[in-house]
């Protein structure tokens, strides 16, 4: 992998590249869609390609549940498996086996936990995610960390930084020794919680691995906006800015816009197609719902001057029939919007950085974007 920076920000840490990656080339910033099973909910993956995305990511966790190790061993990893010949970003896991289970037990070892779908008991350590990760076939990988809410006790995201700390290092040495590199790429990933001294020796000790990029996750789960730009703000100093910086979990407009001000690369989120899946659609004047009764007899497109496959074809008011029917297509189409919105959103602030007026266009976007959100 490599990571070029075309241009900086005079006034503030955002800035454009590309990413050079084994399944082609990916314009920075950028928003990688989650295909958490190895598909996007509610589109295939030619309906993602027409919009322009170049990467996706995929979930360990469920890929290691469902289809399971045998299968995409012997399908030739998930790039044969499902047919999409871009990058894939693949997450360690680490997020869900805290989320989704009911029963774990954390060790400096790794983590068992059980099974979502069966119940079954399974073992992940930092050597058998980056091992899972290496059949999976994904472009980048990410190394099994361990999350912590908000709020939480200052001892307790200390304990789980430097385990994470200590599981980077193992995972470190699996990557050096086992990982082919010209094909597979790993980040690192800081933790600390909201605590500032934590997220401090995490980012110093994280970024001192010869590494290809770094991420930041532990955030979006819960605290308040404002933290969580604080807390990048903060980090901005101690993450090298010649190597790609993800942001996990994160996919707003807001957020995007807000995390590039503080120098990050990449996102990713599942909230654009869960939000379109529940009705809720993207403008440039902020969020609206198609099940707003005002729609019944609108014909106007989703969005004025969108040049998405579903604005360019329908109306509100029949997507709002669909979605008032239940027809899945309603939840295509407006996933297809969200995805899109999103996409050029990402298109037109790296065009604003290269152009030196990215702070013109984020005042901008925001000014327009929190004038009316139409629920």
């Amino acid at each position: 992998m490599k990571f070029e920076i075309l241009k900086k920000s005079k006034n503030c840490s955002a800035k454009a590249g590309k990413l050079i990656l084994p399944h082609g080339e990916v314009d920075t910033p950028v928003f990688m869609p989650v295909g958490t099973n190895g598909i996007i909910k509610a589109l295939n993956f030619d309906q993602v390609k027409q919009i322009g995305f170049n990467i996706i990511l995929s979930n360990s966790y469920h890929l290691f549940l469902r289809p399971g190790v045998e299968v995409l061993k012997k399908a030739g990893g998930l790039h044969k498996f499902s047919g999409w010949d871009r990058n894939i970003l693949t997450d360690s896991g680490g997020f869900q086996v805290f989320s989704l289970s009911d029963f774990r037990k954390v060790m400096d070892e790794g983590v068992i936990f059980s099974s979502f779908i069966d119940g079954s008991r399974h073992l992940f350590t930092p050597e058998s995610v980056l091992e899972f990760q290496s059949i999976v076939g994904s472009d980048i990988m990410m190394p099994l960390d361990e999350c912590t809410p908000i709020p939480i006790d200052y001892n307790i995201a200390k304990i789980a930084m430097e385990r994470t700390l200590k599981w980077l290092d193992k995972s470190y040495r699996y990557y050096i020794d086992y990982i082919d590199r010209s094909k597979q790429s790993m980040f690192g990933i800081i933790q600390g919680n909201k605590f500032r001294d934590l997220r401090k020796e995490s980012a110093l000790q994280t970024c001192s691995y010869d590494l290809p990029g770094f991420s930041i996750g532990g955030l979006s789960v819960g605290e308040e906006k404002e933290v969580m730009y604080e807390i990048l703000d903060f980090l901005d100093g101690f993450i090298p800015e010649t190597k790609p910086r993800y942001l996990m979990g994160v996919g707003t407009p807001e957020d995007l816009l807000n995390g590039v001000k503080y120098g990050i690369d990449m996102f990713d989120c599942i909230f654009p197609t869960r939000a379109g899946r529940n009705g809720t659609f993207f403008t440039k004047n902020g969020k609206s719902n198609i099940k707003n009764s005002s729609y019944k007899l609108d014909f106007s497109p989703l969005e004025d001057n969108c040049g998405c496959y579903t604005c360019k074809n329908f109306t509100r008011s029949y997507v709002r029939h669909l979605f008032k029917a239940s027809e899945i297509t309603a939840l295509t189409l407006l996933s297809i919007h969200n995805l899109y919105f999103l996409f050029n959103l990402m298109k037109d602030i790296r065009e604003a950085i290269l152009n030196d007026n990215f702070e013109i266009f984020y005042n901008e976007f925001l000014k327009n974007y929190k004038r009316n959100e139409n629920f």
